[in-house]
């Protein structure tokens, strides 16, 4: 058993669990469709779909893969992760890059709003002045730790600093799920993911449920330290030659 396969058993069963059961019938101990059920739904055997979930399957089709996700009722971030976990996704090249090329550099530096550049594993390779004043706690000068889930679920600042932080928190971690589906098994995101699940129950519990969703443009409120309120808008870039590069820009928004 690999830890893909491990990963598509576990989010199958999740996805499988949240499903609603027509009304009527015999009182269940568990929740959401039985294995038999879905599988015939899919018109697939229970055994195949069984194998599938206990991660024992060598191999899953993408045609099985559609049916599973037609029935299950995915969003299209959940389709993604199905079939990445799976290996039937584009490959992606994972690289520990220490810093942010040049060129994105100098891009950030001449934006006039917060800016900064996420790596493979969410670590801040470079960021700009205005992204420096308004994360003192993350990337201020007296910062070590520039990972971005690591701030917000290991700084008690973060917790005050973040408006809704228990929404937030939940959020980012769903998002960064989705974004490393293919790192099932990585020897550097699975020390990531238990250390952070050791130090943080509520990270623990997010991850768990095994969530996913893009990282899509919203709107981020701030309690700053020392401008009070502050409301941005988010927006995330992906270059086109290095996709697992991101670049962070928020634009302030009126608080009216």
């Amino acid at each position: 058993m690999t830890a893909r396969q491990k990963e598509l058993g576990h989010f199958l069963r999740t996805l499988r669990e949240r499903m609603t059961v027509p009304p009527g019938g015999r009182r269940r101990r568990t929740p959401g469709l039985r294995r038999e059920e879905l599988a015939a739904q899919c018109g697939i055997s229970a055994t195949w779909y069984t194998w599938i979930e206990q991660g024992r399957a060598a191999g899953v089709s993408p045609d099985t893969l559609a049916r599973l996700a037609e029935v299950l009722g995915v969003t299209d971030a959940e389709r993604r992760y199905l079939w990445e976990v799976a290996g039937l996704g584009p490959q992606r090249v994972t690289r520990l890059v220490p810093q942010a090329p040049a060129e994105m550099t100098s891009v950030i530096t001449h934006i006039a709003t917060p800016a900064y550049c996420l790596g493979r594993y969410w670590d801040a390779l470079a960021w700009n002045k205005e992204a420096q004043e308004l994360f003192p706690d993350w990337l201020g000068e007296g910062s070590h730790e520039r990972n971005l889930l690591d701030f917000v679920f290991s700084v008690p600042a973060a917790r005050d600093f973040i408006v809704d932080w228990p929404g937030r928190a939940r959020r980012l971690v769903a998002e960064f799920a989705a974004d490393s589906a293919d790192l099932a098994g990585d020897p550097r995101h699975e020390e990531m993911v238990a250390d952070l699940a050791s130090r943080s129950r509520e990270f623990r519990d997010y991850w768990q449920r095994r969530e996913v969703s893009f990282r899509d443009a919203a709107l981020k409120t701030f309690h700053h330290p020392t401008r009070g309120l502050v409301l941005y808008e988010q927006t995330t870039f992906a270059p086109l030659v290095m996709r697992d590069l991101k670049l962070v820009i928020l634009c302030a928004r009126s608080n009216d």
